[in-house]
């Protein structure tokens, strides 16, 4: 180790031997050679590192070890003085302090769907409380996808300490969510508490509610044939929607449920062997048919759909592709036009500087500002249109995968294979049929 500052590093024959070391010259003039390792010791001192990263590692959890026996030995001592040994007019509030808590303590979780009201949006409610009269000092909760940086801390005030403690939460999309949840239990005058770890999972489905009597039934349905018993629809439909109760069916499944995201209503229809899931949200029962199936392993599900708005909105997403298209074609043949023209003039006006006519050769190159100022809003006009065709394309194979996902395996695979076959051939009519009722059209 130099005293000062590193200067320069050269690798050279410092001692003349014919062989290179590592030459370093400090700020101060200090100059040190170095020669390299062998293998051997490259090694040794390779693993000579690991075992002082080992140890390090280990001198850490030696300190944090006898840091936490260290307070369990003050909370059994504070504890026996409680349990009788040695009471005092101070004892009950020392042993507090200690974070002391009664042996049978436990938490108690649960999911409540809140409907939106004027301050919040709707969401899921995790309610944790404590079985006896311990407070709730603090609560951390991990999950992906759900809260900035993955994790989210409540701490409420000291006035609201209680032994119970609400957190909201607001799942973005329907896919199930690990929560794993750290709770600070004690008293409220604690100055060590108990940490109790659990894990509680997100349903899939989890903003969805019983819909109103009243609700209309939707216009869009999906049917499909499905040949599993009634018993275990229903068991999957209590697994992944967080719902007031549990459902049951005997003979016949009917539930009407209401998307609290959306506010698409969800009617779920089943007898046995036919099964029927009316909503006019395609993407969601694309997501309830996937969800299902992978939950009943089924591998094939051919399926037919009726979906008149969303076929009407294709329709005319269709129709702009090809306007776009003539557009497109209209454009191209005007820059090719306007690519003659300034060949043209452009030999022109050539000649007439040959000629010494200025006259003829300012009005040709006048014209030729003229073309290329036509010819830059052209092409601007032809990025604006191309712009708006990948949009109305993206649109298109959107609506291609979202038809496909109202099957499941071979018949989702056929369905997008026979939909873009049916593109190529600019048969719409085509089209619209698979989409409705499967790629067997073909």
């Amino acid at each position: 180790n130099f005293n000062t500052a590193i200067a320069g590093i050269v690798e050279g024959d410092y001692r003349r031997d014919g062989k290179n070391q590592l030459i370093t010259c400090s700020v101060d003039g200090e100059v040190r050679g170095y020669s390299p390792a062998n293998k051997d010791s490259s090694h040794n001192l390779m693993d000579n590192n690991a075992e002082q990263d080992l140890l390090r590692e280990m001198a850490q959890r030696k300190n944090n070890l006898i840091l936490e026996l260290k307070n369990y030995s003050e909370n059994t001592k504070a504890g026996k003085e409680v349990g009788g040994l040695k009471l005092s007019a101070t004892t009950d509030v020392d042993g507090q302090q200690m974070g002391i808590i009664p042996a049978n303590t436990q938490l108690q979780t649960s999911l409540q769907v809140t409907t939106e009201t004027d301050s919040m949006p709707s969401h899921v409610q995790l309610l944790i409380n404590t079985t006896n009269n311990t407070v709730i000092k603090s609560v951390m909760i991990f999950a992906e996808g759900i809260f900035n940086g993955e994790s989210h801390v409540v701490h409420p005030p000291a006035n609201n300490i209680a032994a119970g403690l609400s957190v909201p939460i607001f799942p973005p999309k329907d896919v199930p969510i690990d929560l794993h949840v750290k709770t600070f239990v004690g008293h409220k005058n604690s100055q060590q508490y108990h940490v109790f770890e659990l894990s509680r999972q997100l349903p899939r489905f989890t903003l969805y509610i019983h819909a109103p009597p009243e609700t209309p039934q939707p216009k869009s349905h999906v049917m499909f044939l499905l040949n599993e018993r009634l018993n275990r629809v229903v068991m999957w439909i209590n697994q992944n929607f967080l719902l007031d109760e549990e459902i049951s069916a005997d003979t016949e499944l009917d539930i009407k449920l209401m998307a609290l995201r959306t506010g698409s209503p969800l009617f779920l229809h089943m007898v046995p062997g036919t099964m029927t899931i009316r909503c006019d949200d395609i993407d969601l029962v694309g997501d309830v048919m996937q969800a299902l199936a992978a939950s009943l392993n089924i591998e094939n599900l051919p399926s037919t759909a009726h979906y008149p708005a969303f076929i009407d909105e294709l329709k005319d997403v269709l129709i702009k592709v090809d306007e776009y298209h003539n557009v497109r074609q209209k454009l191209t043949a005007e820059m090719a036009d306007h690519s003659n023209l300034i060949r043209s003039l452009v030999v022109r006006a050539e000649d007439a500087r040959l000629m010494n006519d200025m006259n003829s050769m300012k009005q040709s190159y006048l014209k030729l500002f003229d073309l290329n100022r036509d010819l830059i809003n052209g092409y601007n006009i032809r990025c604006n249109n191309h712009t708006e065709l990948l949009s109305c394309l993206k649109i298109v194979n959107q609506a291609i995968q979202k038809s496909g996902r109202l099957r499941v395996g071979r018949p989702k695979t056929q369905v997008v294979t026979a939909c873009r076959n049916a593109i190529k051939q600019n048969d719409v009519e085509k089209l619209f049929k698979i989409i409705e009722c499967g790629g067997q059209l073909q």
